[in-house]
């Protein structure tokens, strides 16, 4: 292939999809990173976040703080299967669910 045969048009249009494609690359991986970012800090800094990101099969509607010291927070929260305490517990870096326990009515 000789570049002297290529016509300026189809050259822009080369350049231009290599660009447009490289753009959405590259704030595809910037979304991800700050997502990623995000997660983390949830689960580092904001425990009542952390509850929704650490029990996802317990589908959580709403929740209620009981008890907050420095390193435990007690919640109450309605779940599918009816009234849970839950327990988390602040370990080196990161919240962690240390225990779960449902309520009778």
């Amino acid at each position: 292939m000789e570049i002297t045969r290529i016509s300026r048009g189809r050259f822009m249009n080369t350049v231009g999809w290599a660009v447009l494609i490289s753009l959405i690359v590259v704030i595809m991986a910037a979304a991800i990173g700050r997502a990623t970012m995000n997660m983390q800090a949830a689960l580092t800094d904001k425990p009542d976040i952390a509850i929704y990101l650490l029990l996802p099969e317990e589908e959580i509607g709403h929740t209620v703080l009981l008890r907050e010291r420095e390193t435990e927070r007690d919640y109450i929260a309605d779940t599918k299967e009816g009234q849970k305490v839950i327990k988390l517990k602040k370990g080196e870096q990161e919240w962690f669910v240390s225990e779960v326990i449902p309520l009778r009515e």
